[in-house]
């Protein structure tokens, strides 16, 4: 057990009723196993009728006599026809197992299992077993996964997410790369009309022009959607904070925008507060205008951080976090954790993640691996692998050992970015859970805090690995988590951009189709080479397998 957190999660994940196993099903009725056997002996009844009936044909349809013509014609080719055909046989399987390769790396699955699943499967029978009643055991099953799946590959806005313009569109000025995709983008336009817009905007211009503003695709037309807003009301707060996130080129000239946001959003959050009983629309506004005022000093609290001004950035973060309680949901207790750690307030940090490092909360990779990185920090300078090996590890070591265990269940892709194994790229601005997207955000972030404590990168080296003999079948069963979630690959690939090499976990083995066409290829290719440097043995081979086909056909 990792520690007394992960031992109250993992009694109660044992409490509560435990999810199936994905591989996993209940027992069969009698109906159920007869329908299976009979499916199951269907193809092999086929295939021994399919030879009764070619045996009965073999007379009518002059089997014997064209099976000998065929072996007379093949006694009457060259080596050079066999060169040529094997030669092509090797090419085309060839050009086959690279396509397989490539689709592999890139989609995570084999072409041709997955046009054989998809087209071939139903062309033969195999949907029929699969349709199930509504009522029936197996749909309720599928629909528990399905919900299960869902929840699992659930994306979260990122709590450190950089500013498009300052960071963002200045790193695609100077590599030419867009950090962001398409996907990640169109997420956070739907978190913008969330977060910003609400029924009662039609009663304000500003905030009508503002509300097609964050429908908007194009960023020069949301940057000249956001002015008309400004000259229609020049306190219009959701207009300052869409310049501050990507016109500004710059952290001060964000911070500047961010500061007018405030000083309007406050008025209007006044406003609406006194307004707010007098119908449920008025509620709504009250709701956005909120929404909008914790925003805008979120990110002022985080410009102070990138800005140096780390204290001033602390107390914004506790104090949203005392005034608006509720907004629990917006992770600000993260932000709040990176910054203690830079001001190396170690005793601030193990009070926050007392508090929210609960049974009861969701959990992120910053909690995980910031309750291993304290706990790391008490033995990590003293730490030695060979001393270690010839006494045994003290009790506040096996502690450290038992807290990066438990955060590399949680993500085991962070190990990687934090002892420099994988590059860095600019986190995205949505993350999943437990996937490649959360660790880049986490390592990005928190990488300086674990090299700033002496030996802490060097006990994560020596003892990450280590977790992996615990969870055999990660995808099955959990130690101290729920089993890790198989869709991560798929929602990583949509989050990060396609010049990043993403994280895959369990790793993959190679499909059956990419091993058979590369010893079809290999074998053909040989076949070919040696037809051609010794044709006379190639030709007796190849007489005496049409002597062996000759002799079955007379016994036939």
């Amino acid at each position: 057990m990792a520690d007394g957190d992960g031992l109250g999660e993992a009694t109660a994940a044992a409490a509560s009723p435990p999810a199936p196993a994905p591989g996993l099903s209940p027992p069969l009725g009698w109906r159920e196993r007869l329908r299976a056997g009979l499916a199951g002996t269907g193809a092999s009844l086929w295939f021994v009728a399919g030879l009764g009936l070619l045996y009965a044909l073999r007379v009518p349809l002059r089997l014997c006599e064209n099976l000998a013509a065929v072996t007379v014609f093949l006694n009457s080719l060259t080596p050079k026809f066999y060169v040529a055909l094997t030669g092509t046989s090797s090419l085309i399987s060839g050009l086959i197992f690279i396509f397989e390769w490539w689709y592999f790396h890139k989609h995570g699955t084999s072409f041709i299992e997955q046009v054989s699943v998809s087209h071939l499967r139903p062309l033969m029978g195999g949907t029929e077993g699969s349709i199930s009643e509504p009522g029936s055991p197996s749909s309720s099953r599928e629909s528990e996964t399905s919900r299960q799946s869902l929840s699992e590959c659930k994306v979260w806005r990122n709590p450190l997410n950089l500013f498009r313009g300052a960071e963002y569109r200045r790193y695609t000025w100077v590599t030419g790369k867009e950090p962001l995709t398409y996907y990640d983008m169109n997420l956070s336009a739907q978190d913008h009309q969330t977060f910003f817009t609400c029924d009662t905007d039609f009663l304000r211009p500003s905030d009508t022009v503002m509300q097609k503003a964050w429908r908007e695709r194009n960023p020069p037309a949301r940057i000249k959607a956001a002015y008309q807003a400004l000259e229609l009301n020049n306190d219009c707060a959701t207009a300052y904070v869409l310049l501050a996130e990507e016109e500004a080129t710059t952290i001060v000239d964000a911070e500047r925008l961010f500061r007018q946001a405030l000083k309007a959003g406050e008025t209007i959050y006044r406003r609406s507060q006194q307004c707010q009983h007098q119908s449920p629309q008025h509620e709504a506004q009250l709701r956005r205008d909120t929404n909008v005022l914790v925003y805008i000093k979120r990110r002022l609290a985080m410009c102070a951080r990138k800005l140096g001004r780390i204290r001033e950035a602390v107390k914004i973060m506790r104090d949203l976090m005392k005034e608006f309680p509720p907004l629990t949901m917006l992770n600000i207790h993260e932000n709040l954790l990176e910054s203690l750690l830079e001001l190396q307030a170690y005793a601030d940090v193990q009070a926050v993640l007392a508090k929210y490092d609960d049974i009861s909360l969701p959990k992120s990779a910053a909690i995980c691996y910031t309750a291993a990185l304290l706990k790391t920090r008490t033995v990590s300078d003293k730490f030695s692998p060979e001393t270690a090996s010839r006494r045994g590890l003290s009790t506040a070591e096996i502690n450290a050992v038992e807290a990066i265990h438990r955060a590399v269940e949680f993500n085991p892709h962070v190990p990687k970015y934090l002892l420099e194994m994988k590059s860095l790229i600019l986190p995205p601005e949505h993350i999943l859970k437990r996937g490649d997207s959360e660790a880049i955000a986490y390592a990005f972030f928190h990488l300086q805090h674990w090299k700033r404590i002496e030996g802490a990168l060097n006990l994560l080296q020596c003892t990450w690995e280590g977790t992996f003999r615990m969870i055999p079948y990660p995808l099955e069963k959990g130690h101290l988590f729920y089993p890790y979630p198989s869709c991560t690959e798929t929602a990583d690939r949509e989050l990060l951009p396609p010049f990043h090499h993403v994280s895959v976990y369990p790793k993959k083995e190679l499909p059956f189709f990419i091993h058979f066409t590369a010893g079809l290829c290999s074998s053909t290719a040989m076949i070919a080479l040696l037809t051609h440097q010794f044709p006379e043995i190639m030709g007796v081979f190849a007489k005496a397998v049409s002597m062996i086909s000759r002799t079955c056909a007379e016994y036939l």
